[in-house]
């Protein structure tokens, strides 16, 4: 979780010398004439949409934060799906996503200062008063060094700053005496003991109470750390040891940047994702710009800004002309492997890297950050949100969105340097898109699956500390906000820190390794503010020029970049490289080019490496092709309204949800529950979608037995409580080994919390309407007809004082008002086929007590979603005869000849590339990996 922050203004105090790329980020800065000449090429926003817009972000965080206040306060965070508080412990483990938690009121802390930046100082005053009150940080558990760091230490330090800030203006705060500080202090002496290795690279984890290696401490063994977790420490570390004196702080952090700089890969500049925290090996070789290495770079550059130490800017030019000569590939930044730097090392991105567009405005390299801007905006309009991971021809990889705001970072950034209203477009269908298809009644739940609209019970603190706050601040006038936001810098969770820290308590030693730095262009070391005529040219479309080629970029059009071509080859007349998904075992020439692989030329080895990584890719595909994607239950009665979405599991028979139109009905509970003999309340599930528990017969039977009685469709439930989507593996129900073909009603699987959801709604408002379809429908067509407030349906929550239901509605009028979903109708997956997103499976073990075990498929996990590269989009007509030639996008058959299995294709891959196990395993952890 990198988000890139903000910079100097050419009016603060600076350093001696501040480069001109650290003013472009914050606002408008020198670049006043470069925003006139951006303007003039799109439609200004009048000022009045604006100030709508943005009194809309404030009323959506009214919604979040006033709903964990309310259900969840003072747990870490709200399930927004079940209207309650994610407490440590008391919730199935999520594994390394709960690390964040330690019951230390985590999104309390989290949006301290969003609170100031949203002009709610009351609100503001009391939430610190609750933290000065309520917050432990002496819990006995285990969290993450750096999630506990950007999150809580970084919230206690900006709330800090802001509150400082208040007092000294004289109206609010007046009784503040810098506790949030002292708790900040206690936090780091707690944080410390990690680093005590013989790197000064800190263990990934420690125990709040009990510290490290003790044996109540339960951790202290690990080997292993990200370099983004030991390298995104300097600014909280350092703006503590500048608040307080203590410069311990400052001291480790800085021994920790050392050690990872000493370590780079020295031929590339590049380093890995993990390293070995004892010796200082990397783990993982390979490199990018997203999860596991993104804010490294971005603390570099803004640890210059803060500290006004030259070294880091050295070290970050040093790596950032190193990323744009190996990683970017415009508009795509694809990860390469450290020491073969030319070749990649995958062929999908993860949504972390969108806060890189941010940090190349904050550098001041405007072009490349539209281009990868605009391409990822490309991938949001297709799917809604911006899915977790997605290939190199946008299709989604790894299926959640958990609301992370990265993109909303880069946009109001990239705004603020150019001016330019598109990017107020841009943020404009963020904020419908948050309200139509993540806002529920109990606030904004993380998207289970960007394809079928389904949700997670999760809404993490980072959402109320960075998205409101960016969005507020991208419609948002200077005059809005009651402090001058450009005398601050932004941590990489959006807290902000004084620029003044700068010249206060200056008492860490620099040290010079200018001469440890790779010779680069003069130009990567500016210093002063640019001429602004050369850096934006004196054309009113030059930003339009920059994103116009990239606007197709994701649906049938020919981008540049995606794989690297030697195109000198090409124009000698050289065939291109095989590709794994054109091979054909058959095919003498393909066997030929196998066996030269790696014996001829250095480029033919490159060759076969990417051949080896994309063969087992597409092996892996293979497996994965056969297995159903998730479906959807969407919950659209009374007071839903199609707002919940639960993620069900598919069915080997009955009626295909994916090739009919769904199925709508009211839900009724079978009896006997499990469904498993001749129902005897008919007239009860007649017409309606039937409930089943899972267990004691098969699921085919069950169907029978419903279908028999009249129902229209069936929702099994799982009988093991406790389970859920967020934890376990999706679950497919297979047939009984028998001809199903009379089964002719939908049939869907829910995990126990799911299922909780419809049980606990008919416990309280007796008739619930579901549907049931491959994936959630737009809430317009869903109220069609029905007698429904405007407001519920349109995105303008002005409308809900303009337009009420009338008083024999009022129980429908309380649900309504919370709701400000989006009038835009946007299809939530745009053509995609059920095969394209379909899911690996692995077989479940089957159980005694359970029968229906037996017969069951388990699809994988929601974050380990296949590419399906041998299924992409044709290309356009207009595709040059290069990349004709290359097939980049083109259709492929996943075997020209019906005659050749995959497994005679797969025999002669393996005694041809024996030779080539190291680079294998390398890959095949690489396609393990998870963000």
């Amino acid at each position: 979780m990198s988000e890139a922050g903000g910079g100097r203004g050419c009016g603060s105090s600076v350093p001696q010398r501040a480069p001109w790329s650290l003013v472009a980020a914050t606002a408008a800065f020198c670049l006043v004439s470069a925003t006139s000449v951006w303007t003039a090429g799109a439609a200004p926003m009048s000022r009045e949409e604006r100030q709508k817009l943005g009194n809309q972000v404030l009323e959506m965080f009214d919604h979040a934060y006033g709903n964990y206040m309310e259900h969840a306060y003072p747990a870490d965070e709200l399930m927004p799906l079940t209207c309650r508080g994610r407490v440590r412990g008391q919730e199935p483990s999520r594994g390394d996503v709960d690390d964040a938690l330690g019951k230390f009121s985590l999104t309390l802390i989290d949006s301290l200062d969003t609170l100031v930046v949203l002009n709610k100082t009351k609100e503001f005053e009391d939430a610190v008063r609750k933290v000065l009150r309520d917050v432990n940080l002496d819990n006995d558990v285990v969290v993450s060094v750096f999630e506990t760091n950007i999150r809580v230490l970084g919230g206690l330090l900006g709330g800090h700053s802001l509150a400082i800030m208040l007092k000294e203006k004289g109206e609010y705060m007046q009784w503040y005496n810098d506790e949030l500080l002292q708790m900040a202090k206690q936090l780091g002496y707690k944080l410390l003991p990690a680093f005590n290795t013989t790197s000064g690279l800190p263990y990934p984890r420690i125990n709040l109470k009990f510290g490290i290696r003790k044996p109540e401490a339960r951790t202290g063994t690990e080997t292993d750390t990200c370099t983004a977790c030991a390298g995104t420490l300097i600014l909280e570390f350092a703006a503590l040891s500048r608040f307080t004196g203590a410069t311990i702080f400052e001291e480790y952090a800085r021994k920790a940047l050392d050690f990872l700089w000493e370590k780079r890969q020295r031929s590339s500049n590049l380093v890995g994702v993990t390293i070995n925290i004892h010796t200082g090996d990397w783990v993982r070789k390979d490199s990018g710009v997203g999860a596991g290495i993104d804010s490294y770079y971005e603390y570099l550059l803004k640890a210059y800004v803060l500290l006004g130490d030259d070294s880091f800017l050295e070290r970050f030019n040093t790596h950032y002309d190193a990323i744009m000569r190996y990683i970017s590939q415009p508009p795509l930044l694809l990860d390469v492997h450290i020491h073969k730097p030319m070749l990649n090392a995958r062929t999908w991105m993860d949504a972390l890297l969108a806060f890189f567009p941010g940090l190349q405005v904050l550098k001041g390299d405007i072009r490349p950050a539209i281009e990868t801007h605009e391409m990822l905006y490309q991938v949001i309009k297709k799917h809604n949100f911006l899915p977790e991971a997605f290939t190199t021809d946008f299709r989604v990889h790894w299926a959640q969105h958990p609301l992370r705001p990265e993109f909303a970072e880069s946009t109001y950034f990239l705004y603020k340097a150019t001016g330019d209203p598109y990017y107020l477009e841009v943020g404009k269908t963020l904020i419908e898109n948050l309200n139509k298809y993540a806002r529920v009644p109990c606030g904004f739940a993380a998207m289970k699956d960007v394809r079928t609209g389904s949700h997670e019970d999760r809404m993490d603190s980072f959402f109320l500390a960075e998205m409101f706050k960016y969005l507020y601040l991208l419609f948002a006038d200077k005059e809005d906000i009651i402090f001058d936001i450009e005398d601050y810098i932004f941590t990489t969770e959006a807290h902000l820190l004084p620029l003044w820290l700068s010249t206060t308590n200056q008492s860490i030693s620099k040290k010079n390794t200018t001469s440890d730095y790779t010779e680069l262009d003069d130009s990567n070391f500016d210093w002063t503010c640019p001429n602004t005529q050369i850096l934006f040219p004196n054309d009113p479309l030059y930003a339009q020029s920059i994103r116009e080629p990239l606007k197709n970029v994701v649906d049938k059009s020919c981008p540049r970049g995606i794989i690297r071509v030697r195109e000198e080859s090409f124009r000698s007349g050289a065939k291109p490289p095989l590709r794994a998904r054109d091979f054909m075992a058959t095919n003498p020439e393909h066997l030929e080019i196998l066996k030269k692989m790696g014996a001829a030329s250095s480029i033919d080895a490159e060759d076969g490496l990417r051949f080896m990584q994309e063969m087992i890719e597409l092996s892996s595909q293979q497996q994965k092709e056969q297995q159903l994607p998730p479906r959807a239950v969407q919950i659209v009665s009374h007071p839903f309204f199609g707002r919940v979405v639960l993620t069900a599991g598919p069915a080997q028979f009955g009626l295909d949800l994916s090739k009919h139109k769904e199925t709508r009905g009211f839900v009724a509970s079978s009896k006997p529950y499990n469904g498993c003999s001749e129902l005897t309340n008919p007239e009860a599930v007649m017409g309606k979608i039937a409930l089943i528990q899972r267990g004691q017969c098969m699921f085919a039977e069950k169907a029978r037995n419903i279908q028999n009685a009249g129902a229209i469709g069936g929702i099994v439930i799982d009988d093991n409580e406790g389970s859920s989507s967020d934890t376990a593996p999706l679950f497919q129900m297979a047939g009984d080994g028998k001809d199903t073909d009379d089964i002719k009603i939908p049939m869907l699987f829910l995990f126990s919390k799911e299922g909780s959801i419809i049980l606990d709604a008919i416990r309280e408002y007796e008739e619930v309407e579901v549907l049931l379809s491959d994936k959630a429908k737009d809430r317009a067509a869903i109220l069609k007809g029905k007698m429904i407030p405007s407001y519920i349906i349109n995105s303008n929550p002005d409308m809900e004082s303009e337009e009420q239901p009338s008083s024999e509605n009022d129980s429908q009028d309380q649900s309504a008002e919370q709701i400000t979903p989006s009038s835009q109708e946007v299809d939530l997956v745009d053509q995609e086929s059920p095969e394209e997103s379909s899911l690996n499976s692995e077989p479940e073990s089957s159980s005694p007590a359970d029968t229906d075990n037996a017969a069951s498929v388990s699809a994988s996990e929601q974050n380990s979603n296949p590419m399906e590269n041998h299924e992409t989009t044709s290309l356009d007509g207009e595709c040059t005869d290069l990349d004709n030639q290359l097939q980049e996008q083109s259709e492929t058959e996943e075997d020209s000849n019906p005659n050749v299995s995959w497994g005679k294709k797969v025999q002669p891959i393996d005694s041809i590339l024996a030779d080539w196990n190291e680079d294998i395993e390398a890959f095949e952890m690489m396609e393990k990996d998870e963000l």
